[in-house]
């Protein structure tokens, strides 16, 4: 009795060789195709790690600034009136056990300008406010250039910026002149941007008894900002209220600034789901692209389908050849789309001062993603040419 013969099998090296050899045969249409699949991995990568460096950016921020800020207002009387903090209050919240430090700001009806010649009612959205000398420290903020208020320029016509006001004033450095109240002042410091106190950046503060005597400032404070121990946040907020108007506690509130980036953390990953779905929809049309190139393949290669099979390959190796020449070309565009988007991220990070970060699992995705696509895009097309027959394949012209 003869032996039945049987089929020779694939190696997979071999596989691989001969998906290969299959690209190299048209190199610009595989560049053109594996091109849709890169910017489509490009952005889904980008688009994560922009994210994951914008949420380490708030979370050194918070580390660097502290969760144990808490501020108090005085809210709407029970007419509806604007209510006020007493003179004292200030004092009264420094009292409370856990409370490491509390300073304050209060309104002026001055507005600062950079000359007199500047119209009063162009105030640049600048408020001029009455500061404590511990502010900067409970802030915890830097002085970009200059100094501080002290004991000493707190009591004379001197002013810090914020980094906002000093901005739109056009004042970068200190010792420069500015008009507030009817008189000038000069400028003593320039602050860095406070993420946890915004308002401070848009201020003009001058010293607490120097707002008194020049701009007719009444002594009660309109924000007070408190740092207590981490471990006694809450218990210092429930009594704050009480503590600091203790006549009128309705009247008060009390707020906690680090929530407000927590929250902006919170809202980035949202707006990069939205950006995910974008990138997606990217990599579905360069998946397209892909399944479009093997269709043509098989078109174009008929004959030396047929001279395969006519040479003994089985319909599931001549499959097997077409799926691997797609999970290449796949390949191919997923490990670039991969660096570029790393790239881009890196880039973008280190122009907004952030630390470049992308998630291990953005590559997991990214390669779980081309694998996916490059089956999809290459079983029709496989399958179409595992179906020729011998034949009609080699009769082809």
């Amino acid at each position: 009795m003869s032996a039945r013969l049987a089929p020779a099998r694939l190696a997979p090296r071999d596989l691989l060789r001969v998906g290969a050899a299959g690209l190299r045969a048209r190199p610009a249409r595989v560049v053109l195709s594996a091109l849709g699949v890169a910017l489509g991995i490009a952005t889904m990568v980008a688009v994560v790690g922009i994210s994951a460096s914008s949420r380490a950016q708030l979370v050194r921020q918070l580390d660097a600034l502290g969760t144990n800020l808490l501020t108090v207002e005085p809210g709407q009387t029970l007419f509806g009136g604007n209510a006020r903090l007493p003179t004292e209050s200030v004092a009264m919240t420094r009292r409370i056990g856990p409370v490491r430090s509390a300073s304050a700001t209060g309104s002026t009806d001055a507005t600062v300008r950079r000359s007199p010649l500047i119209d009063p009612a162009d105030t640049g959205g600048i408020a001029v406010q009455a500061a404590t000398p511990d502010l900067l420290g409970t802030l915890r903020g830097t002085v970009r250039g200059g100094a501080w208020l002290n004991a000493a320029t707190g009591r004379y016509p001197a002013v810090v910026l914020g980094s906002a006001a000093a901005r739109r004033l056009g004042v970068d450095r200190a010792r420069e002149r500015v008009w507030i109240g009817g008189r000038w002042f000069t400028v003593v410091g320039v602050l860095d941007a406070l993420p946890l106190a915004p308002e401070i950046d848009r201020s003009a503060l001058v010293g607490w008894t120097a707002a008194e005597r020049y701009l007719d400032f009444d002594g009660h404070p309109t924000k007070i900002y408190e740092r207590s121990a981490d471990a006694s946040v809450e218990a210092v907020r429930a009594v704050l209220a009480r503590t600091a108007n203790p006549e009128s506690p309705g009247e008060v509130n009390v707020s906690r600034p680090s929530d407000a980036l927590a929250a902006k953390a919170a809202a980035t990953g949202a707006f990069t789901s939205l950006l995910l779905g974008l990138g997606a929809v990217a990599l579905l049309v360069g998946g397209v692209g892909v399944a479009n190139t093997m269709v043509v393949s098989v078109l174009e290669r008929r004959r030396e389908i047929g001279l395969r099979r006519s040479l003994g390959a089985t319909r599931g190796q001549v499959r097997a050849q077409f799926v691997a020449e797609s999970l290449l070309l796949s390949a191919l565009g997923g490990g670039t789309g991969a660096v570029l988007g790393a790239a881009v991220t890196a880039a973008f990070a280190a122009y907004r001062g952030w630390p470049p970060t992308v998630p291990a699992w953005a590559f997991g995705g990214a390669v779980a993603a081309t694998l996916l696509i490059g089956t999809a895009a290459g079983l029709y097309p496989a399958a179409r040419a595992a179906r020729l027959p011998p034949t009609a394949a080699l009769a082809a012209s």
